[in-house]
């Protein structure tokens, strides 16, 4: 992606159910090794904006760019050749494979020039095994490396996630929620993997618990009724009375 562009940018996008308008005209931007979050109340539209950015919908109006290119249109999968990566509400995972495998399919799908033998090959001079099993010790994963995915706590799920987000060295990480569901330990934990990235690479994050935000995110919007109702530092945002009027009924 070009320096001299937004990493991710959205002009005047609307995204309609019927005649319910969930974004309204809304234009965004995420800057280059930006760390930026998207926070409101229930029913803001902050994840049908996600879904929009992230190409799950295509919006009724308005376009998304990512570097100054335009994908508005542009299929989710095939945005990953263009360094982005993403996860979900809800930790998407091949529960069914071991952790290490599931880190292996991920290695694979951004390292395309690997092949199938060497994507499940276990010796130690694989060429793909160091980069993952240094993920796996990145993320504190290495002890359940041999597990099957669906009896990892949801915590060690959010992280395998992550860490198969980031074994493709993306340029932008968008994060659906990542604390939800997670203790405050599980928290803790994932928010120091995120310090690691911050200042690197672009990561947008849309949060419920705004308070754990607060440590590392450098920009906070708001979302209310499908339209941004503030945008800026942390605690700038938070005092406005637009948003205390829409988080906190406060006037």
């Amino acid at each position: 992606m070009s320096t001299n562009n937004a990493a991710i940018e959205t002009r005047g996008i609307t995204k309609r159910f019927g005649g319910f308008t969930a974004v309204n005209n809304v234009s965004y931007r995420l800057g280059q090794r930006e760390t930026a979050a998207i926070i409101g109340p229930n029913g803001a539209g902050k994840t049908t904006f996600f879904n929009l950015i992230t190409g799950a919908y295509i919006p009724d109006q308005g376009s998304v760019l990512y570097g100054g290119r335009d994908v508005t249109k542009l299929p989710p999968q095939n945005r990953v050749g263009l360094g982005v990566r993403r996860t979900f509400q809800l930790a998407s995972t091949f529960d069914n494979l071991k952790v290490i495998d599931n880190l292996k399919v991920a290695y694979f799908r951004t390292h395309r020039k690997s092949s199938i033998a060497n994507m499940f090959c276990t010796k130690m001079d694989c060429v793909a095994d160091k980069v993952i099993w240094d993920q796996l010790e990145r993320f504190g994963l290495a002890g359940v490396a041999e597990t099957e995915t669906k009896n990892l706590s949801l915590g060690d799920k959010r992280k395998l996630e992550m860490a198969m987000a980031l074994i493709g060295n993306p340029e932008v990480l968008l994060l659906d929620e990542p604390f939800a569901g997670l203790s405050e330990r599980e928290i803790d934990e994932t928010i120091d993997i995120l310090r690691e990235y911050v200042g690197k690479i672009s990561i947008l994050i849309v949060e419920h618990k705004i308070t754990k935000l607060k440590t590392f995110v450098e920009r906070v919007t708001v979302l209310a009724e499908g339209q941004i109702i503030a945008d800026g530092g942390f605690e700038e945002v938070l005092q406005s009375p637009a948003v205390r009027k829409s988080y906190w009924q406060i006037d």
